[in-house]
């Protein structure tokens, strides 16, 4: 029998992939399936941004490029960033990676070893916790709460600080709860962080550009006492609807830069050179089709809050960001993966059970809302249904 490393059987997995197969599988049976489990926009990629890639596969762009991504990409992230947030960002601290993943792996490789403790939010994106346990290191929870909107508070964070924190993993607008901690709260982890100068922190914000209701997205690089130890990650994949391209970035302490410059040598080489050029027309071109696709989240955003809150046995926080309402379902009488596998294979509804991702996820469901408005009236119809009511 062949014997594999002892950190693979630590390593989880994703489960709004396995609800799309078994959607899709489903569906293949000629079965009616509604999908609200993943978290994918339903929009095309905007056209400039396609031709981009065309014109550079016509140009001959076809091999290797730099494994940190080429300058012309990496400073139109910078620009970017700087225009958003108002902060300079040193092209040469910027590494394009292959979707968000790679970063948030990457900087948990790096502080990632036995006897070591990252924090990560619960529920929260679940690669998070496969990745730490894959490590090594102990995972240390920090339980996000309804009664807070799902945002985390700075007192928690700092209180589960330890002398074996390495990593804090933060994450606002948030997956799957769309919660989005406020600037106070921010502020008074970055001012309590001062104490714990040892300890690095990972911002995902890759919803960052996916918040309604006049919230205010509050990047931690407006944070300059910070960047020394911050490793921002965001990408193309939600704001584009690029999902498929796999381009992500990561913005590095210049310390680190080599270290996940080496990472990348010996993961992936590169990212695909045609997709780069995509990256920088989706940076630089009209930013009409963002607006418009945020201005249809917002709407769907609206109608799931208000519907869902009309289903007997079923309550939700307004979601803030990002594109998921992620309702508690305590007062239906099921568990969250009870209520999950009832729902695809009996209603035709996807979704994604709270415990998917953490312990902390029992009595809550996730539901995307990149889908049309028509099939979420539909698939809240048929869970109503479902449901007896």
């Amino acid at each position: 029998m062949l014997k594999t490393a002892g950190g693979l059987d630590r390593i989880k997995t994703e489960s709004a992939f396995h609800v799309l197969a078994r959607a899709s599988q489903l569906e293949a049976e000629g079965r009616s399936v509604i999908n609200l489990g993943i978290g994918q926009p339903d929009f095309r990629t905007p056209e400039h941004i396609v031709e981009a890639s065309i014109k550079a596969l016509r140009d001959g762009h076809h091999g290797y490029t730099p494994a940190a991504g080429i300058l012309e990409l990496r400073e139109a992230v910078a620009e970017d960033l700087e225009k958003r947030f108002g902060q300079s960002v040193d092209p040469g601290c910027v590494m394009i990676v292959p979707g968000g993943k790679v970063t948030m792996f990457f900087a948990i490789l790096m502080f990632g070893e036995a006897g070591a403790e990252i924090i990560y939010p619960n529920p929260g994106f679940p690669i998070y916790e496969s990745a730490i346990a894959f490590s090594g290191a102990d995972p240390v929870a920090l339980p996000l709460l309804e009664e807070n909107e799902f945002a985390f508070s700075a007192d928690d964070v700092l209180s589960r600080v330890t002398p074996r924190t390495r990593l804090i993993i933060l994450n606002s607008p948030a997956n799957p709860t769309g919660g989005v901690t406020p600037r106070h709260e921010i502020d008074a982890l970055v001012a309590g962080l001062d104490a714990h100068p040892q300890v690095a922190v990972m911002s995902d914000e890759i919803y960052s550009h996916l918040l309604y209701g006049g919230r205010e997205h509050v990047s931690l690089l407006q944070y300059p006492q910070l960047r020394d130890r911050l490793i921002l990650l965001d990408g193309w994949s939600k704001t584009y609807a690029m999902t498929g391209w796999r381009m992500g970035f990561g913005v590095w302490p210049s310390a680190l830069v080599e270290k996940a410059n080496r990472l990348a040598v010996n993961c992936h080489s590169c990212v695909n050179a045609a997709a780069q050029y995509a990256g920088i027309a989706a940076l630089t071109g009209p930013q009409t089709a963002v607006a418009e696709m945020r201005a249809a989240f917002d709407t769907r955003r609206r109608f799931i809050f208000q519907e869902i809150n009309k289903i007997p046995g079923l309550s939700c926080v307004e979601p803030a960001g990002a594109f998921y309402a992620f309702p508690n379902i305590t007062g239906s009488g099921k568990r969250a993966k009870e209520l999950e596998v009832e729902l695809l294979e009996e209603a035709g509804v996807a979704t994604v059970a709270g415990t998917s991702f953490g312990a902390h996820g029992e009595g809550f469901l996730r539901l995307s809302y990149a889908n049309s408005l028509e099939n979420i009236d539909k698939a809240l119809q048929r869970i109503r249904h479902h449901l007896g009511a």
